[in-house]
């Protein structure tokens, strides 16, 4: 291999890690459907044959913007809840997490929120790859069970206690669009609170 390969690698990478980026800014400014390529290739000062080259069409760059926007939250919040040693700390740690990184990123609750009211692309697929849902809601549930097995949790379904989690978080960007200023700190505290009475064994 030469030197101008892995420079090359390197600039691509950059480049389109930069295409999607302005992907989310444009998806959480304007909305999906006015999201076109050309306004998107325009933020990234790239002419649209330059995402073409990257990117199978606008349906494959906005799933790949969906796998960023989820990898990026847990690269963030997973170290934090896997240093917890009990499973109340943990789900405690998850949730404060989840809202830091909204409140850290909120073009990227944005985006997702957009998105997601843009219903099922042309072929009938869902815009977002349901896969890179599935850790978050994998995560929660485990420590569910964790807290279960303990005793430090009461007997609950653990599916429906996770999905209940999940929506609560996911209502967020929603309320960063209908409120002008929002106390992160208060909002993840009311969150915590709640779900801690909903899941304790006492």
């Amino acid at each position: 291999m030469t030197d101008a390969q892995p420079r090359r690698s390197f600039i691509e990478a950059a480049r389109r890690a930069q295409i999607i980026e302005c992907a989310i800014e444009t998806i959480a400014e304007v909305g999906f459907a006015q999201a076109s390529l050309a306004q998107i290739a325009k933020r990234a000062k790239v002419s649209t044959g330059v995402i073409s080259y990257y990117f199978a069409g606008k349906d494959d760059l906005i799933r790949e913007v969906g796998v960023h926007v989820f990898a990026t939250g847990e690269a963030l919040i997973r170290p934090g809840v896997n240093a917890e040693e009990t499973a109340a700390g943990a789900l405690r740690a998850f949730i404060k997490a989840s809202v830091g990184f909204i409140q850290s990123h909120p073009t990227y609750g944005q985006a997702i929120l957009n998105i997601t009211r843009a219903g099922r692309d042309d072929r009938d697929r869902p815009r977002l790859d349901p896969t890179i849902l599935e850790p978050r809601l994998d995560g929660f549930k485990s420590i569910l069970t964790w807290g279960q097995e303990t005793g430090e949790f009461r007997g609950f379904s653990v599916s429906v206690m996770a999905v209940t989690i999940i929506e609560a978080l996911d209502a967020l960007p929603q309320q960063l669009v209908e409120e002008a200023v929002l106390d992160f700190e208060t909002y993840a505290a009311e969150l915590v609170e709640l779900f801690d009475r909903a899941t304790r064994n006492a």
